[in-house]
This record gives C-alpha cells, structure tokens and sequence, in this order.
C-alpha cells in the first residue's frame, strides 16, 4: 500500500492552530512538512501548558506529530537567503502572518513563486490578503463573534456563547488540505503552482450554511434554541429515568419511526400538532414535554437498544469519548514513542483502502532538525553549518 502524498515536500511557517492543523493531515499523508521556526520561542504554543517534554506542550503535540523543525532567524538577510532557496526545493508553503509579514520577510508569493513556479503558495489569515479588514490580527473566538455564529448560542435570553473548541480554525484546516490537494492535482497536468487565499473569517461565514440561507430567504433572524435545532425538532436533549439523551429525529421518517418503534406513541406522528417539520417546531415544547414524559418511565440504557436504528447517544464527558470502544474500532488514538514516554495523541479521520497513512512520529523539539535538512537540501556543509550557528542564524 503506497502513502498519498509521498514524494511531496511541504515548507510551514504557520503556528497555534489552522495552519499547523493542515500542515499536520498533510504529513500524516505522507508529505514531508518542514516546519520553520524562530530561534527564541518557536511555535508559540510549545509552552502553553506544562505537560509533556519541556518546549513541546500538548497544545503544540495536537497540531505538529510527524513534522521536521527548523530554526532559522527570518529576520536576517543570511536566514531569509536560506528560506528562499529552501522554497525552491518544495511543493507547497503554508504561513499565517498576517498580510505584509512575509513580504517583509522577502518570502511574499509573487517573489517565491517567481523562482519555483510550481510551488503552491498558501496563506492563512483572519481577514484575507485583501480587503479593509486584511491588515488585521483575529482569533478563532473573535471570528466566531462577528461572523454571527456567537449571537446564536447559547439559550433564549441568555448571553451569546462561543463555541469551546476552535472550530473556525479546525474547518479552516480542512478546507486548506482540501485547496492544497486540488492544486497539487491540477498542477499534474499543467506543471503550475497557485496562491490560495483562505480567511477565518470566509470560513466563519460559509459555515452558516443553512441559518445564513433561512435569514436571506425570509429575513428572519434565527432564534436561539439552547440543546434544540433552530428548525427541525424534535432535535434536542431529553431527560429519561436516570441520565440525559441526546435525540436528532426532526424529519418526518425519522420522527415516524421514533413514535412507533420507539415510545410506541405513533399518534403523535398523525397529531395535527406534530405532522410537519413547521408543526412540530411550533409546538417544540408541548412535544418535548410529551416525550420526556414516556421516557423519564425507563433509563437511558434501555432507551438506546431501542434507539439502535436512529440518530441517538449518550452525552458523554471527554473521558468516556475517548475510551469508547467506537473510539478505539476506528482507531482514533494512535501512541507515539516519546522516548521517555509513550504519548496517545488523537489518530486521524482519513481511511483509505488502497493507501496507508505516514506512521505518526513525535513533534520536533525546536530546531532539531535544522542541520540535517540544510544540509541534505541546500548542501551545505559542516563549516557553513557552524558559521550560521555561531551568528544564531540559525538553532539546532
């Protein structure tokens, strides 16, 4: 079984999440992701919590296994000398500085891709390379307030709430692996490289998808809902005999075949109240309350057998996900040998049946892999190593 992206070499300036997110399904799929970093700090999130080896933190372990770390002092002409040419001997180059910083750098599209033409540039930032907004600065919660998402979490009257993850960054991620493939794809049959353009903030606003379109079809903003869906119902959580279900049977199938081989209320399916989407959402709490009612008679376990052929679970706490027998079938935890430790890090969603992943190997201490791949790549040798070193251009 070969591995996807085998052959493909992958310069990284990005740091914290969307980026280094990317990054890291790209060596998981077998790419050779340079990472490049500067000599004080690095990545900054390696220090953000004081678990795992020191400078590699399990935020900077989320988002870097499998990735080469190289240390180079970007603001220097000898370091920016030394990015440039790496360029020249890769594929694809992801960064997430704000728009400018890379032109001040000297490492912009237009002059990197002037001497690779076939490098795929991709930049990741909160506003876009264009637009009034692009010279600014912007985190994942922050996208998540303007864009809309914040105002519609959380319960009726309550205050706006963020979502706990960074999900902005996550779907961001995917969506520069999903540019990045379709890029290297056409660039096999016309040999050119692109610029990809992504935004946080694009991404916040295409992810409304269905509450953005129910405002421009009808002008209505939509409502917080809590647990519930803002249209489908019933969608929610219930309350049975000992412990909380989650439930998603808002469509009329679905809703069918809840009350009939469920709670064994079919009535409730041909209730004048409850036979459409709309007639259910109108009376969400009448038939909320009609369904607690039944299951609050038996416990949640007894529920689930029944709910086995419909969209039903548990809430579980993160513990309870993690050690899932579902979690460990689909191989969702994979081990890396630490060295003084082994570490479970969460495995990847991709599956293939005729292609393997990368095996996972630890994230990088910082710098320590700079000699190996200037040497390997650029040439240079033992000498020109110790002079770069001796002038802290670059840390190994």
């Amino acid at each position: 079984m070969s591995i996807p992206l085998s052959g493909i070499r992958v310069l990284d300036f990005s740091r914290i999440i969307a980026g280094p997110l990317a990054t890291q399904h790209l060596a998981d799929l077998g790419a050779e992701v340079i990472k490049i970093e500067n000599p004080i700090t690095g990545d900054e999130v390696r220090g953000w919590d004081s678990t795992g080896q020191p400078g590699i933190s399990s935020f900077f372990t989320a988002f870097n296994r499998s990735k080469k770390s190289v240390s180079i002092d970007l603001k220097t002409d000898r370091g920016q000398g030394l990015v440039r040419d790496l360029a020249k001997q890769c594929d694809v180059l992801v960064e997430n500085f704000r728009p400018g910083i890379m032109t001040k750098f000297g490492l912009n599209e237009s002059t990197l891709r002037s001497e690779n033409p076939a490098l795929i540039y991709v930049s990741i930032s909160a506003y876009g390379a264009s637009g009034s907004m692009s010279d600014r600065p912007g985190l994942d919660p922050v996208l998540q307030a303007e864009s809309g998402m914040m105002a519609m979490t959380g319960f009726e009257n309550g205050p706006p709430l963020r979502h706990p993850l960074s999900i902005i960054d996550t779907l961001t991620a995917v969506h520069a692996l999903s540019a990045i493939s379709v890029a290297l794809y056409a660039r096999a049959s016309h040999g050119r490289g692109d610029f990809i353009d992504l935004a946080l903030y694009d991404t916040a606003i295409g992810a409304l998808n269905n509450a953005a379109l129910g405002y421009l079809t009808t002008g209505d903003l939509p409502p917080k809902t809590g647990n519930s869906h803002m249209q489908a119902t019933p969608v929610d959580l219930f309350q049975t005999k000992t412990e909380p279900l989650y439930m998603a049977v808002g469509s009329d199938r679905l809703f069918l075949r809840f009350c009939e081989d469920v709670i064994e209320r079919p009535d409730l399916a041909i209730d004048d109240r409850f036979k459409t989407p709309t007639d259910r959402r109108l009376h969400r709490d009448e038939l909320k309350e009609l369904i607690e009612a039944t299951l609050k008679k038996k416990p949640a376990d007894f529920w689930l057998e029944r709910l086995r052929h419909l969209p039903a679970g548990k809430v579980r706490s993160l513990d309870n996900a993690l050690r899932a027998d579902e979690t460990r079938e689909r191989n969702m935890l994979w081990t890396i040998d630490q060295g003084d430790r082994i570490q479970e890090v969460l495995g990847s969603p991709f599956k293939f049946d005729y292609h393997k992943l990368s095996p996972p190997k630890p994230p990088p201490q910082l710098g320590a892999d700079t000699r190996e791949v200037l040497r390997d790549l650029l040439a240079l040798t033992s000498e020109e190593l110790d002079d770069l070193h001796r002038h802290q251009i670059i840390r190994e």
